[in-house]
This record gives structure tokens, C-alpha cells and sequence, in this order.
């Protein structure tokens, strides 16, 4: 894949080809064999040049933990914050960048627990970053400790007696912070994942794309339900706009809505097609995407994939009222010395 932009400036530019090449950089690509962050470093690096946007324009922003190492791989600028400090980062960028592309690549363990609150407020304001969220429901640099996603009465090194925490739906919780776009897809599935990173690339504002990666030494298989061969298309519901909500190896089970207003799985051959949830995630109410986000308690059954949102609202600082003129030294002035000030002696 390759995409042709100019270089920028004026007169004499000339067109400049882009390719995965571009985006790839010289650093040894250190995870461990068989991590899922290979595939996904290898998605997006091949997906970039589809952008049109030259490297320079474009920031990989990274917290601490595997996904951290994303932004040395990647052959634009990019930043290694601080353990959860990602989101505040990236909007602090935003704010004074609006030419550029800025993507946030975090881990389940830097995003959702010490950086939580960053990514909750960055998906309110709607600040216009891709927040790729590798969930791998452990922790993995720090070698297997549980993380805010692992599931319940799981044994690791921090819970020898099993997980009592309740995990994060880190869909459902973006849609709870009213995230504008927000998606789910696998690390082994390529086509699904580059689909879904186009669509968070064009869309205007905050994405939250949660990705289910493998981790093969401390969580191998987590989304074996969802990745094996034999039992992932019985298990992989894969959200469609416009589309009924249908699954299984022949589309024969669904979901719809009961009488009592909660969505529910069905055999298709004993309902009516009509009954069939028909997916919209350009719906403004997100009650419906937020149901569709709690289907499955953990990726070991039947577990929706796709876009579940994807709406238009204003940007972070588009819409407000607040004047883009800079304020004059008397304003700055009056506003440092005026309203509640006083003198101590």
C-alpha cells in the first residue's frame, strides 16, 4: 500500500510516495515471539501510508508497559511518557497542533488504572486522538501481575487465590465517558483491524479502538474463543452497520431486544427476521452500543466485534466560546491582579 502527498511548503513540491517503509524505523523490534504487538505494529505501519499524512506530521504517543515500546518502532515523532500519562500528553499536543495526526498506543494496565482518569476525560472532550488500547488482560512487563481487565478468580502472581476485583469493559467505559467513536477488534484478524483503524483514522475527534492482543507468556490463549480456528466463528460477533445482528458458523444465532428492553441472543430459526437487532452506530443515544458492549462478561463466549459508535459531535476547543484572539498585556494583566486577590504583609 502506498499513497502519494506533496512535501509541504510552496512552488516546487514534488509528489512524495509513501510506503510501509516510511513508517518503519531502525530500532530492533524487542517483544517477546509470538506477542500480539508485532501484528498490530505491522497493521498499522502498512496502514499509515493510506493516510496521505507525511511521518512528520503524524505523533505516536506511548505510556509505560509493552505497548510502550510502539512509539520507537514507528518512523515518525513520537513520545515515551509516563506510566499512564499517554491521554494528557496527547491532549496537551493537540490542543497546540491542530495540523497534526496523533495516535495514543496503551496497554489495559496504563490506560485503565493509573492513567484512567486521562483516558476518560480525553474521550469527553472528544480531543481529537486515536487511542489504540492493547488489552491483554495482564501485565505483562512487569511479568503477570492481574491488570484492571483480568477476569474474575484468575490466578497470577498478585492474586495467588484468584482475582476478586470485578474487570473494566473498556468498551462499555468509553461509552460511558460518551467517547465519539469507539471500536473493538483482534490482534490476529489483519483485515478486521485495518477496517477498523481506517474508520478511527477519518473520524473527527476521539476514537477508543480496544484491541484483544495475546500475550503468550503470561496470558497465552486468553482470546482463544475469538482467534482458534474451530470455534471462532461461532463466537465472533461482528457488528455491522446498517446490518442484523448475526453470528455463528451459519449465521444462525442473532441478538434482539426482549420485552423488557435487554438485548439477548436467539436462534434466527425461531424468530422473525424483523426481530433481529439491526446495528447503528451512528445512533446519537448510546444506550444500545453500551448493551451491545455488555453481551459477553469476558471474551470466552459469543463477544461482539466492529464499530459500536461512531458519531458526530464538537471537537475539543471547536466549539467553544472562549475568543481565539491572544489577550492583550493589560487583560492578562488586570486578570493576574483583579477579582480575589490580596496582600500579605
Amino acid at each position: 500500500m502506498s499513497a502519494v502527498v506533496t512535501n509541504g511548503g510552496s512552488g516546487a513540491d514534488a509528489p512524495l510516495e509513501l510506503t510501509k517503509a516510511d513508517f518503519q524505523s531502525d530500532q530492533e523490534t524487542r517483544w517477546c515471539p509470538g506477542c500480539g504487538d508485532y501484528a498490530v505494529l505491522s497493521a498499522v505501519q502498512q496502514f499509515m501510508p493510506e493516510l496521505g499524512i507525511p511521518p512528520e506530521r503524524i505523533v505516536f504517543i506511548t505510556g509505560i508497559g509493552c505497548a510502550g515500546r510502539f512509539a520507537y518502532y514507528m518512523d515518525t515523532y513520537g513520545m515515551h511518557g509516563i506510566h499512564g500519562r499517554a491521554p494528557a500528553l496527547a491532549t496537551g499536543l493537540a490542543t497546540a497542533r491542530e495540523d497534526l495526526s496523533i495516535w495514543v498506543v496503551t496497554g489495559d494496565g496504563d490506560s485503565l488504572s493509573i492513567g484512567g482518569n486521562h483516558l476518560i476525560h480525553a474521550l469527553r472532550r472528544n480531543v481529537p486522538v486515536k487511542v489504540l488500547l492493547f488489552n491483554n488482560q495482564i501485565y505483562g512487563l512487569t511479568k503477570g501481575q492481574a491488570s484492571p481487565t483480568s477476569e474474575v478468580g484468575k490466578i497470577t502472581k498478585s492474586t495467588p487465590f484468584g482475582v476478586a476485583d470485578h474487570p473494566f469493559n473498556p468498551v462499555a467505559l468509553a461509552l460511558g465517558a460518551e467517547a465519539s467513536f469507539v471500536a473493538r477488534t483482534i490482534d490476529r484478524d489483519r483485515r478486521h483491524l485495518t477496517e477498523v483503524l481506517r474508520a478511527a483514522a477519518v473520524h473527527q475527534g476521539a476514537a477508543l479502538v480496544e484491541i484483544y492482543q495475546n500475550c503468550p507468556v503470561f496470558n497465552d490463549g486468553a482470546f482463544g474463543a475469538l482467534t482458534e480456528k474451530d470455534v471462532k466463528d461461532a463466537n465472533q460477533i461482528r457488528l455491522e452497520a446498517g446490518q442484523p445482528v448475526r453470528f455463528g458458523r451459519e449465521n444462525e444465532r442473532g441478538v434482539a431486544m426482549g420485552t423488557d428492553g435487554q438485548l439477548r441472543f436467539v436462534d434466527v430459526s425461531e424468530v422473525d427476521e424483523d426481530a433481529l437487532l439491526v446495528h447503528d452506530p451512528a445512533r446519537a443515544d448510546s444506550g444500545l452500543a453500551f448493551s451491545l458492549a455488555r453481551l459477553a462478561q469476558d471474551p470466552s463466549g459469543p463477544t461482539p466485534i466492529g464499530i459500536f459508535r461512531d458519531v458526530e459531535r464538537p471537537v475539543y476547543g471547536s466549539g467553544s466560546v472562549v475568543s481565539a484572539e491572544p489577550g492583550s498585556d493589560a487583560e492578562l494583566a488586570e486578570l493576574l491582579a483583579g477579582g480575589e486577590t490580596w496582600t500579605v504583609s
